[in-house]
């Protein structure tokens, strides 16, 4: 009986514990904020928690990049921010503790919208087939030129108005 418990117990720490490891492409937006913030710090800043809690406000302020703002905004590293978590960000930080674990043990328990943040996917033009996309991508390679498809209504107009301007948008590479 008591062997029966203990698998049983085994079995769910071990359902628990896999549970919470992080998936492929999860939590990169954090894993990746973190690395560059972490960058930008001295090793004397790295060892007080409160010297990485400003300069990640100060690191906050300087970034253009929205996904990486979004980031921010949900740690209380924005004047905008509604709630403040920076201590989950500084406190393992300051004992070097890696990017992926701050954000896999400490941020997504706190927070679990900061491992759903995604980098938009660039679509390499040159190889992709444009038959395959779908209409949503390719409406997001016309915004990205600051490009409208007027009348467009079927995924062949959208593929037409992009192979219109391909030639404008795309650099050509002569060897």
């Amino acid at each position: 009986m008591k062997t029966t418990i203990f698998l049983l117990g085994a079995i769910l720490l071990l359902a628990v514990s896999t549970d919470s490891a992080l998936k492929e492409g999860e939590c990169e937006v954090c894993i990746s904020a973190i690395n560059e913030f972490s960058a930008t710090l001295s090793e004397e800043q790295k060892k007080n928690t409160t010297e990485i809690e400003n300069c990640f406000k100060t690191f906050c302020k300087k970034t253009t990049k929205d996904k990486v703002k979004r980031f921010c905004y949900y740690l209380g590293g924005l004047e905008e921010s509604a709630t403040g978590i920076l201590g989950e960000l500084s406190r393992p930080l300051s004992y070097s503790k890696p990017a992926y674990k701050i954000c896999e043990d400490n941020l997504k328990k706190k927070d679990a919208q900061i491992c759903e943040l995604r980098f938009e996917k660039q679509i390499d033009l040159s190889k992709v087939d444009l038959k395959k996309l779908k209409v949503k991508d390719l409406k997001k390679v016309l915004n990205d030129w600051d490009e409208v498809c007027e009348g467009c209504i079927e995924k062949s107009d959208f593929i037409k108005r992009i192979e219109e301007l391909k030639p404008k948008y795309t650099q050509k590479v002569e060897l």
